[in-house]
């Protein structure tokens, strides 16, 4: 009977043996796949930040380096969505600086451009008014139904200068202060090409007057 006790005993403990044998070989396997998925996931991440990083080295580039092909506004939403990576990369980070020095100048020249655009706007329209009697004398000629009807709007456009001889100069171009002009011709020459012409091709630029308020010079621009 006691023999019999104890080779139960053995087998219970020998059983026991072989199952904390089982169990440490399983959890060495579950550690030993948890640290290879680790690395894994480690990798994994790597290479992905290394993809976002050459991807944002390309686009900072394409912004630099663009030469009319993009929009700002697709510059800066390129810019901002790299920025908000918070990428590391020196690289990037100095790439960064240089595409918004460029996005900043080009966002500068645009201001600048649309404000000489309105000043030349204004400019037009003050001159529209300045000159409209002038205006409306020239098209008047221009757009005549005929030759009779255009010698009448000659002889009442006349009346608003000095003489028939008083000059008529057409800007061709500038730069700076220099004015280059096509050959001189008189007021009442131009009338008589407006009349041939039916149409004014040219604006009034400037007028200067005689102590009688007639216009001695006229000054236009194709």
């Amino acid at each position: 009977m006691k023999r019999e006790s104890m080779q139960t005993v053995r087998q219970f403990v020998s059983m026991r043996l072989v199952m904390m044998l089982i169990l440490a070989i399983s959890v060495g396997g579950s550690m030993t796949s948890c640290q290879s998925q680790k690395k894994l996931a480690k990798k994994k991440a790597a290479q992905e930040l290394a993809e976002r990083t050459a991807q944002a080295k390309t686009d900072l580039l394409a912004i630099i380096n663009d030469q009319g092909q993009m929009t700002l506004e697709e510059k800066e939403f390129k810019l901002n969505s790299i920025k908000r990576m918070n990428l590391e990369d020196q690289e990037v980070k100095d790439l960064i600086v240089q595409a918004e020095e460029k996005i900043s100048a080009e966002r500068a020249a645009l201001e600048r451009k649309k404000e000489e655009e309105r000043l030349a706007r204004e400019r037009e329209a003050k001159d529209k008014g300045q000159y409209s009697s002038i205006t409306n004398s020239l098209n008047a000629v221009a757009g005549a139904r005929d030759v009779n009807a255009a010698n009448i709007a000659i002889r009442e456009a006349l009346l608003q200068f000095a003489g028939e001889d008083a000059p008529v100069l057409i800007l061709i171009s500038q730069e700076g202060e220099t004015k280059d002009y096509d050959e001189p011709t008189t007021i009442r020459k131009y009338l008589e090409y407006l009349k041939d012409q039916k149409k004014v091709s040219a604006r009034i630029i400037n007028a200067e007057y005689d102590s009688n308020g007639k216009i001695k010079l006229l000054e236009l621009q194709n």
